[in-house]
């Protein structure tokens, strides 16, 4: 089952499912499921085959091209990513591989949708691109052990962690770096792991322009997707519509020698095997505007 979130001309994103080349609206009323794709997701198992039920339905159905897509969450409750996560990718660093997991946080505020812009910030010229595979997070959970992970992961997407290189290299936090609004690109669509499968041995690939930079494997992962979860929720709780950054494979911007980083202009490109593929253009932003001053 494929889900994402879509709206109409009235802006308001509502989550979906595919089927063929149209969108199902299961925020009709007569699905019986809630508005947003976080409090479908919230109902875990259950909400997924009313998700699924819904197909057989008479709920409201629109042309794929007529909608406008967002990312699967449009709201997630935190985006976490970890860092130094493929063998590959540590060693174009010149880094040893990490005994622990290394986590860091980006803002919720960076989501941005498939083809959507991904904006250079005026006070950065060292923006760079990260291919991952991400999953996301069902039912709230906490002590989730690795053998039952899977148990609390709704579906799995893609996710550009775009990074402001310079102002991540100022904090060994990453926060200010990863957090840039747009700088989060995520979708198109939300597999399930039912159709998805094994998520450890998938193709990876993206392409800046008709470049490809980046190719690998999820088999090149230090620490598996169910290590994760287990990891993470031993000290907090994952709410549902989390979105969790899986790492990104070698190939980034700043593992050339010079570094090549993105420019207004190019086009950013992922795929991964099963998934599909998240694309989004980069444009040069101007100096930003204050917000909430008289």
């Amino acid at each position: 089952m494929r889900l994402a979130s879509f709206s109409l001309a009235d802006g308001r994103p509502r989550p979906g499912l595919i089927v063929g080349d149209e969108i199902l609206d299961l925020s009709d009323p007569t699905t019986g499921l809630p508005a947003t794709m976080a409090e479908v997701l919230a109902l875990g198992s259950d909400g997924l085959e009313r998700a699924r039920a819904a197909a057989a339905g008479a709920a409201a159905r629109h042309a794929l091209s007529a909608v406008r897509r967002h990312a699967p969450v449009p709201d997630p409750p935190a985006i976490l990513a970890i860092g130094m996560n493929y063998r590959a990718h540590v060693a174009e660093m010149g880094r040893e591989p990490p005994e622990w997991q290394y986590w860091f946080n980006k803002q919720r505020t960076a989501i941005a949708g498939p083809g959507d812009p991904i904006v250079l910030p005026s006070v950065s010229d060292m923006v760079d691109y990260e291919g991952e595979l991400a999953l996301v997070i069902g039912p709230r959970c906490q002590h989730v052990p690795a053998a039952r992970a899977f148990e609390v992961v709704a579906g799995f997407t893609i996710v550009n962690d775009v990074s402001a290189r310079d102002w991540q290299w100022r904090s060994p936090t990453f926060t200010m770096g990863k957090s840039f609004d747009t700088h989060a690109p995520c979708g198109p669509e939300l597999v399930t792991s039912d159709e998805l499968g094994d998520p450890g041995s998938l193709a990876i690939r993206t392409w800046v322009n008709d470049e490809l930079r980046q190719d690998s494997t999820t088999a090149d992962l230090i620490f598996g997707c169910a290590e994760m979860i287990e990891y993470l929720t031993t000290a907090f709780p994952l709410e549902p519509g989390t979105i969790i950054a899986t790492g990104t494979p070698a190939g980034v911007g700043a593992g050339f020698d010079p570094p090549r980083f993105l420019a207004a202009g190019d086009t950013v490109r992922i795929t991964i095997e099963g998934i599909g593929g998240l694309s989004n253009p980069v444009v040069q932003g101007g100096p930003p505007a204050p917000i909430g001053l008289d």
